[in-house]
């Protein structure tokens, strides 16, 4: 989930790869100069040094693509798992039938390349490999490259594109190719060459960015740590509440074995409280944000890091919300088919038949429970609605003013939704002394606090005189404040 109209940042120098949809035809629509360039290079002749599965799912790509195709091996004899229509020559011979060449092999072999070092003078070489965890070395393998091969021109790219990407197409895999190195002209060869494959090359600047590139495919959910976390902790700390209010309590208090709910009950009393307490976490640092321009009265500051590094996984946060809303719906709907459920509905029968008595219709029960049912049903399909635009896919379709209405208005919509849902759930109960279980609240009452922050803060971002001043802001206008008897800006 995202925030439209929020004050969001971006930190400098990010790697955030931005996913795109290619056509049927794998190929992008280029302009005629491009077409042009295009017809010229697809009699050029690519060299590939390293025939493993990198190397031989590039070559495939690159002869499908138009190319000629050699690779560089030490035994060219042994070349039956290369694909057809490629040459297979020594590396000394390869390098006389190209001048750029893919290097796909791994840092601890690049040795057998200095014997090459005259063939490789002014020629391109695209180091492909990656290490296997981050800054494994004290440089990148492109500088270090670029060191034992001074001759030759480094540029970085293709190492975050996968073999089976390669083989399967963009429309199977991330298609963007980070590119960088020191030479521009032998850097828009290879992004030529990227784009000819029907990727999506991305300029990441000179070689020292080298190293920041190859520690891209190596992260692991970076964006998703902070949120899994989060939603861990709560995950344990409702757990555990639930287990102290709802099985110790009556065990201790009562002599009652209520170890039965661990299965369901529990759960689902910590899938929605969980997931309600992200779905504010999505939305309060929009509010935040938006406070702390009124409070600088300008957008030209930096946010603390710790509210930077909040906003950059609202997206993350919020489809974990939604995966706990959506386990919530599901326990919801079995809880008529547990057997403790008609045990308890069937007592209540017999009770009743035995008293020769019935209970008279409430309406006010009757208001609250079709409410409280009418409230999560509707939260809950404009919660999807915010989970499916959040998809690459459906949001690339919208523009912007269509985005920032689903998933900044709707998601105020869905905020105030789900906590009204939960509030009617408790209804009166929180007045109730007896519901407090060792003097503990009940656990919807703790799942309702950030919303509600959320919720009290936006309402007083909505009124008409500080909406104003926001947007003032957020278009340019700074406030002028006297410092040392001047007027700054």
């Amino acid at each position: 989930m995202q925030i439209g109209g929020t004050a969001s940042h971006i930190s400098l120098g990010s790697l955030q790869p931005i996913e795109m949809d290619i056509s049927s035809s794998n190929m992008i629509t280029l302009n005629p100069t491009t077409n042009r360039k295009r017809l010229d290079q697809k009699q050029e002749t690519i060299c590939i040094f390293g025939t493993g599965d990198f190397g031989r799912s590039l070559g495939i790509r690159l002869l499908k693509s138009g190319h000629q195709v050699v690779f560089g091996s030490r035994n060219p004899q042994n070349s039956t798992l290369l694909p057809s229509g490629a040459q297979v020559l020594t590396h000394a011979d390869a390098l006389k039938e190209s001048n750029i060449i893919f290097l796909a092999v791994h840092r601890e072999n690049y040795d057998f390349l200095l014997a090459l070092s005259n063939l490789l003078d002014g020629k391109v070489l695209v180091d492909v490999s990656n290490n296997l965890r981050i800054n494994q070395y004290p440089e990148s393998n492109a500088q270090y490259l670029s060191q034992l091969l001074p001759k030759a021109i480094v540029v970085k790219g293709f190492n975050t594109v996968s073999a089976w990407a390669l083989q399967s197409g963009s429309l199977d895999a991330n298609s963007q190719v980070f590119i960088c190195g020191d030479d521009n002209k032998s850097k828009q060869q290879v992004m030529d060459i990227a784009r000819w494959l029907g990727l999506t090359p991305l300029d990441q600047g000179s070689l020292l960015a080298a190293e920041e590139v190859e520690n891209y495919p190596l992260q692991l959910f970076p964006m998703w740590r902070f949120p899994f976390i989060i939603s861990a902790g709560l995950t344990v700390f409702f757990f555990l509440y639930s287990v102290l209010i709802k099985i110790i309590y009556p065990y201790v208090q009562k002599n009652e074995n209520n170890s039965y709910q661990l299965m369901v009950s529990i759960p689902n009393k910590i899938f929605p409280s969980v997931s309600l307490i992200l779905l504010g976490l999505v939305y309060l640092p929009g509010v935040i944000a938006a406070f702390l321009q009124l409070y600088r009265g300008t957008k030209y500051k930096r946010f603390p890091d710790w509210l930077d590094k909040w906003m950059l996984c609202r997206k993350q946060l919020g489809l974990v919300s939604f995966a706990y809303g959506f386990l919530h719906v599901f326990y919801s709907l079995i809880i008529p088919l547990r057997y403790s459920t008609y045990l308890k509905n069937a007592r209540y029968i017999i009770a009743q038949t035995k008293k020769n008595s019935t209970t008279d219709v409430a309406m006010v029960w009757i208001w609250r429970s079709d409410a409280f049912y009418a409230s999560g049903v509707l939260g809950f399909s404009v919660f999807c609605l915010l989970g499916i635009t959040s998809l690459s896919s459906v949001s690339n379709a919208m523009n912007w003013r269509e985005f920032r209405f689903v998933q900044s208005k709707l998601g105020h919509v869905t905020v105030l939704l789900c906590t009204v849902h939960t509030a009617l759930l408790g209804w009166n109960k929180f007045l109730m002394l007896s519901r407090y279980k060792w003097g503990l609240p009940p656990s919807y009452l703790l799942s309702m606090m950030i919303p509600c922050i959320v919720l009290a803060l936006k309402l007083i971002l909505i009124m008409p005189c500080v909406d104003r001043m926001v947007t003032r802001i957020r278009q340019g206008w700074e406030r002028k404040e006297k410092c040392s008897g001047n007027l700054n800006i």
